[in-house]
């Protein structure tokens, strides 16, 4: 970006869009002296010095003065990003438990609260500890609502442009919910609600395994089985929220296929539906034939629906997560095996490593893209949080 020319008119926008491009330059940057953010804008090193400090006085930058044992001549100050001037939050509102992450601007997590909840609890009280959750969550970071700067929050199901899970939810009672209209009782934050699959790919692109990639196909794969869609760099969303929902197809059988891990032959009375997955994953690993062969038929009715999607797509990488993905190393193989003979180009399939956490941390890298959206389209004030339009 190079300074440009202008009259008096324009000039205070022209100062806020140089001011602007420095703050670009600071974010996912180590600390940056004068010289190097003037060759990263395009800026001459007499104005970076300028607006640098003018952002120190506003509080979007930090000051690292140099060490006295430093090389000869006099070294360089270094600006960073305040990374601390606001707080966003990330949320996962699942089946079996609420998890809620709190992170500063550049996405490093100081505060975590996990809840477990009953699957069959009623709206009432499922809201009434994500309340929990999230309040805890808050103040244990020592911070109030009017800290936190964007909130995502991620659901079971298809989501609309208003957040509501409008076609289909495990959650019981949950089409009733409008997490909007609920949370913005006390927060006046931007809030966005979002499919939980379509933010584990997002998760999976930003800190996970795909990192390398910009064209991902995202297995959830557990008790119910979804999918996440990035293509481009985009996540995808579809015209209605119902990208990627190619479950709801009965012919790719994505529906019955964990029904060949509860049904298994051999599983005890004494384990639970929920856990019989986990039981007959490792007595396949033990050489169980019935449990080997359950996996094996769970493996092809998964790879059907992975198959139209890559067909369709043509990812660059599937990434096998969810809560199925602890066995890997069982799933991964037969499912290469089946994608290689259903598909014209084999993408490279990986496992997630981001477990249990992923649909969160996506929610709170949905916060950040809110954040910065909001801010590089708004002007620069001092910090303050953006404010639900």
């Amino acid at each position: 970006m190079t300074e440009l020319a202008t009259t008096g008119t324009d000039l205070p926008r022209l100062r806020e869009l140089n001011s602007l491009s420095i703050v670009r330059a600071l974010r996912d940057h180590p600390p940056s002296t004068v010289t190097e953010l003037s060759q990263r804008t395009g800026l001459s090193r007499p104005a970076v010095d300028v607006i640098a400090q003018g952002l120190v006085n506003d509080g979007w930058a930090t000051v690292l003065e140099p060490g006295a044992n430093s090389a000869v001549g006099r070294p360089a100050r270094r600006y960073q990003f305040r990374a601390g001037a606001g707080h966003v939050l990330g949320v996962d509102v699942g089946v079996h438990k609420i998890l809620a992450l709190l992170a500063d601007l550049d996405g490093n997590i100081v505060q975590t609260v996990r809840q477990t909840v009953a699957a069959e609890a009623e709206p009432a009280e499922r809201l009434a500890e994500l309340d929990n959750v999230i309040n805890a969550c808050v103040a244990g970071a020592g911070k109030a609502p009017s800290d936190i700067w964007a909130i995502t929050v991620a659901v079971t199901g298809a989501v609309d442009a208003q957040g509501r899970t409008i076609f289909f939810t495990p959650l019981p009672g949950w089409k009733s919910v409008n997490l909007v209209a609920h949370l913005g009782v006390r927060f006046g934050c931007p809030i966005v609600v979002e499919n939980d699959c379509k933010l584990a790919a997002l998760a999976e692109r930003w800190k996970g395994v795909a990192s390398d990639a910009d064209d991902i196909v995202y297995l959830l794969a557990g008790m119910r089985n979804g999918a996440g869609l990035i293509i481009d760099g985009v996540l995808r969303r579809g015209f209605g929220g119902a990208a990627g929902e190619i479950g709801a197809l009965k012919h790719v059988r994505w529906l019955n296929a964990p029904a060949h891990l509860q049904n298994c032959p051999g599983v005890p009375e004494t384990v639970s539906p929920d856990d019989a997955a986990a039981w007959v994953f490792n007595a396949a690993r033990e050489g169980d034939r019935a449990a080997r062969g359950a996996v094996h038929r769970y493996v092809k009715d998964l790879a059907v629906g992975a198959a139209a999607l890559v067909l369709t797509l043509d990812p660059q990488v599937v990434v096998f997560g969810g809560g199925f993905s602890r066995s890997a190393d069982l799933v991964l193989d037969p499912l290469r095996h089946e994608l290689q003979r259903l598909c014209l180009r084999m993408p490279d399939v990986r496992a997630s490593t981001l477990g249990a956490d992923s649909v969160a941390l996506g929610a709170l890298k949905l916060s950040l893209n809110e954040v910065d959206d909001r801010l590089f389209r708004a002007g620069l004030s001092a910090p303050v949080a953006p404010r639900r339009q």
